[in-house]
């Protein structure tokens, strides 16, 4: 987990509740991100908020994100009780929930914490990086 939060936003639980994380996550990385990746940002921030306003308990939900040289990590947290990281199938003709197989497809990586409604991502960040003898 990395030390200083960079963004912790308390978002209602309400229908508005996606638009704003959206424009919380593109204030954060507007101008450390190129167009597609900050695009694939606020989708992912998106989903994962509109699961927590269809799907989550409790009044708020939180959004954390950091962002470094090398990745944005997203959290966003309700009140629930937690649930399974489980990817089902869906008929391609279906309308609705999609939403986790967009995220394991766009993100570098996603995952849910247990005990608590609490999802997250990241995108890696393009360029080297730099291993044990300090060379990318």
């Amino acid at each position: 987990m990395l030390e200083k939060v960079d963004l912790e936003v308390e978002l209602p639980r309400a229908n508005a509740a996606p638009g704003l994380a959206r424009l919380a996550v593109r204030r954060l990385c507007a101008d450390r991100l190129d167009r597609d990746l900050l695009a694939d940002a606020e989708l992912l921030v998106s989903e994962l908020t509109s699961n927590a306003v269809l799907h989550g308990e409790g009044q708020t939900i939180t959004l954390l994100a950091w962002l470094d040289d090398d990745r944005l990590l997203v959290e966003v947290i309700d009140d629930g009780s937690g649930f399974e990281r489980e990817l089902r199938r869906r008929e391609f003709e279906q309308v609705g929930g999609w939403g986790l197989e967009l995220v394991e497809d766009v993100s570098s990586r996603w995952g849910v914490r247990e005990g608590t409604t609490h999802v997250w991502f990241e995108l890696e960040l393009p360029g080297p990086r730099l291993g044990e003898a300090g060379m990318p």
